[in-house]
């Protein structure tokens, strides 16, 4: 089969315009980003803010692992599908970090037959989003070290900066350096680190912000330190405010691009699913409910995470209502789950498929708890064999869910109408009565240990002493009614990566907590969570390079 850039650049795409003008919107409520790419002007949203919303489908799927599930390609496929039965229908993803492009995992435009394109564009700089954040980030930090030698009026205690610099791509060389070396001049001397743009708080607070005014209150509100009395120093009291918010004022507009078929598509915003919440923005999901019948939006990692945090955190703040959800599997990764080894997965064995599934029967039972309906789809592979198909359709529908296989990857959305007539049945039979895990009236201990017994499984939860410290003091500066972010591995329902299938009769380990202020959250730590990843022995930026006449290659 041909590489996914190569069926990319075999795409016949529309102008943008031509397919912003399906949906109503006039050229003049573009800006445009070349031929295939533009940006929703602020007139248009505020134009579409009055119609009715459509319905929202979220599409998330079981713990990842090496065999693979395809979320994302299962999102767009299904928005294909969609278009193929005549349904009004938009995508609304998240945009890929330069990172993850040039390491290991991969960009974040779907695969095969189902995918966003121009996807060379989608995975390289795009509309320079990623890039203004950046420089915001970085801006903020530039004027607190600039606070400091300037005579440090606010009493910053050095000790006890909480904001890092960032950039957006794989440098493990970053992450712990030290600032200031050189002449009196030249800054204090002080420990400092890095993270990847997408585990900047100002992406979270791009992604969860309402508007422009949102924004600026929330990039306010940010604690960057701690001054000697123990009190929080904000962007707000460093003056960081407006300048930060002229870097973001385009930003934060989403951006509409295509589907191999042609299928609408709002890309905007990246926030990693592990330190953050892992779901595109609040203002284009809002902005896809208003241009569609349908929208199809999807959340990072595992339900454990980024479905989670989609229901818990996102709904909750910017009153979101999801209609059904969509949990993906393969029959591989629940082979995995029963402890087949990955080089073995092609052949069959129930056994191991029967060990494995609770993994997934977990998701569904945690799904279902928030009173959504759920669907299941298994992405098809060649090796699937039919007695494995059927033992898994035979479980869920068991589990009161509707299911379907998905071709999407191989058949565009031809592979995904049986999975899009399985979410139109639901949402046609099934009511939704979304309800959260936990209240936001709830205290910050209630919160954790809603989520870790509810939705990890987990028999209690257990603090370190900082954790305790950390707590104490986040309650204590009025910051206790905040929504709780998980920081967790993405490999498994517990905290301990290498615990597959669905452990039970364990404790959950909080080492510390921190607040996101401008997001609107608590990070709650749980192991090791890498805010700034490596690069591998072989990247993948090893295979990407550019022809003579400008053709980029090895992209995926």
């Amino acid at each position: 089969m041909k590489s996914d850039i190569e069926i990319a650049q075999e795409a016949k795409l529309l102008p943008i315009k031509d397919i912003a003008k399906e949906l109503g919107i006039a050229e003049d409520e573009l800006e445009l980003y070349g031929k295939y790419k533009a940006k929703l002007s602020d007139e248009y949203l505020d134009k579409i803010a009055n119609n009715k919303n459509g319905k929202l489908i979220l599409v998330t799927a079981i713990n990842p692992t090496p065999a693979g599930e395809g979320k994302t390609t299962t999102t767009v496929g299904l928005g294909c599908a969609f278009k193929k039965l005549n349904k009004n229908a938009i995508i609304a993803l998240r945009e890929p970090s330069l990172g993850p492009c040039f390491g290991v995992k991969g960009g974040a435009a779907g695969g095969g037959y189902s995918q966003v394109v121009p996807m060379e564009d989608l995975n390289l700089h795009f509309t320079g989003d990623f890039h203004a954040i950046t420089s915001a980030n970085n801006l903020l930090a530039a004027l607190i070290d600039n606070h400091i030698h300037q005579g440090n009026e606010l009493g910053i205690d050095t000790r006890q900066i909480t904001w890092k610099r960032c950039v957006d791509m794989n440098d493990r060389a970053l992450r712990n350096i030290v600032i200031g070396l050189g002449n009196k001049t030249d800054g204090f001397v002080r420990e400092d680190h890095f993270v990847i743009t997408v585990a900047s708080e100002i992406m979270a607070v791009l992604c969860l912000s309402n508007d422009i005014k949102d924004l600026k209150e929330r990039l306010g509100r940010m604690v960057v330190a701690y001054n000697y009395a123990g009190g929080v120093v904000t962007a707000k009291d460093l003056g960081a405010v407006g300048s930060m918010a002229a870097l973001l004022k385009d930003a934060i507009k989403p951006n509409i691009l295509q589907t191999l078929e042609h299928t609408p598509a709002l890309i905007h915003g990246g926030p990693f699913a592990n330190i953050a919440h892992g779901c595109n923005s609040v203002i284009a999901t809002k902005a896809a409910l208003k241009m569609a019948d349908y929208c199809i939006t999807e959340a990072g990692f595992g339900a454990d995470l980024g479905a989670e945090k989609f229901l818990d955190i996102k709904c909750q703040m910017a009153d979101l209502k999801p209609d059904a959800i969509v949990l993906v599997a393969t029959v591989r990764a629940l082979k995995y789950n029963g402890g087949v080894l990955k080089e073995d997965l092609k052949n069959e064995n129930l056994d191991a498929l029967k060990k494995g599934i609770v993994n997934l029967e977990k998701h569904i039972e945690n799904l279902q708890k928030y009173k959504v309906p759920v669907v299941v789809t298994l992405n098809r592979f060649d090796t699937d064999t039919d007695a494995e198909l059927k033992y898994v359709e035979e479980f869920c529908l068991e589990r009161n869910c509707e299911f379907a296989l998905s071709e999407v990857f191989a058949k565009g959305g031809e592979g995904g109408i049986e999975l899009a007539n399985a979410v139109i049945k639901t949402l046609e039979t099934k009511e939704s009565d979304f309800t959260p895990i936990y209240n936001m009236d709830d205290s910050i201990d209630e919160k954790i240990n809603k989520v870790a017994k509810n939705i990890y499984g987990a028999n209690s939860v257990t603090y370190s002493s900082k954790a305790q410290s950390s707590m104490k003091k986040l309650i204590s500066l009025g910051y206790g009614n905040l929504p709780v972010c998980m920081a967790k591995t993405q490999y498994s329902l517990s905290d301990d990566p290498k615990k597959l299938g669905r452990p039970e009769d364990f404790e959950l380990n909080v080492r510390d907590m921190y607040v996101s202020a401008g997001a609107g959250f608590v990070v709650v730590l749980t192991g090791d969570i890498m805010t700034m990843p490596g690069l591998p022995k072989e990247p993948a930026a090893y295979r990407i390079d550019v022809t003579d006449d400008g053709i980029i290659t090895g992209l995926f």
